[in-house]
């Protein structure tokens, strides 16, 4: 299969947020046509709305793969269609769960360049958008929560661009291992904040929970 974007997906409507802390979410992201410019906040028309908990530099693009968003297809009965879960890029032929912090991919021909960031984390919008029982707990078991990622370079993209990983960290933690930090090793994490694409709110994260494990030892 090819490593492509599929779709490129922004806001449609702010819609309730029947379970969150706000009024409004931005969740509702659908796929746009032609090139769109991607800059250091994002992709150009869309919006984040919660920007207490989303966006910033480090939360400038959200990517989940359609091979994920198809085993949840399957696994609730209806399709699950591109943005629907508020990806901006619906990605195809790249373990998004597999990618490690601090991967970089470059999309298209037009310089964009991504850096991986973190894991998405489910909250209470996501579950009152879901409309699904249980879903925080459900997506965080199944563990394909999706990629965060930095703009390193600006670029254009579209559907059908090529994605390509041009920088792969030599240490091995994950996005999917980083959803559940706490199963992660003390020397994999350790080795992880030695590389400079670990930085900023994962780095932080993993710091705190090396020295939560370091009081209860």
């Amino acid at each position: 299969m090819p490593t492509v974007l599929a779709t490129v997906n922004v806001v449609h409507a702010l819609v309730p947020d029947r379970r969150g802390e706000l009024d409004r979410t931005a969740i509702d992201k659908r796929p746009v046509e032609g090139r769109v410019p991607v800059g250091r906040l994002g992709v150009e028309g869309d919006r984040q709305y919660d920007t207490r908990h989303h966006g910033g530099e480090e939360q400038a693009v959200y990517a989940y793969a359609r091979e994920d968003a198809q085993w949840w297809a399957e696994h609730l009965g209806y399709d699950i269609t591109p943005g629907q879960f508020g990806e901006n890029l619906s990605t195809a032929g790249i373990d998004v769960t597999g990618a490690r912090i601090g991967e970089r991919w470059q999309v298209g021909s037009d310089g964009l360049v991504l850096e991986v960031t973190s894991p998405r984390i489910p909250c209470t919008t996501f579950q009152g958008w879901m409309d699904e029982p249980h879903w925080v707990k459900r997506f965080t078991e199944h563990g394909a929560p999706g990629a965060y990622l930095r703009v390193v370079t600006p670029g254009t993209v579209a559907a059908g661009d090529p994605i390509e990983v041009v920088h792969r960290p030599d240490h091995d933690v994950t996005v999917g291992d980083t959803l559940l930090i706490r199963r992660v090793g003390d020397q994999r994490l350790l080795a992880a904040l030695e590389h400079p694409g670990v930085r900023g709110k994962m780095a932080d994260a993993i710091r705190r929970d090396l020295a939560a494990r370091a009081r209860t030892a």
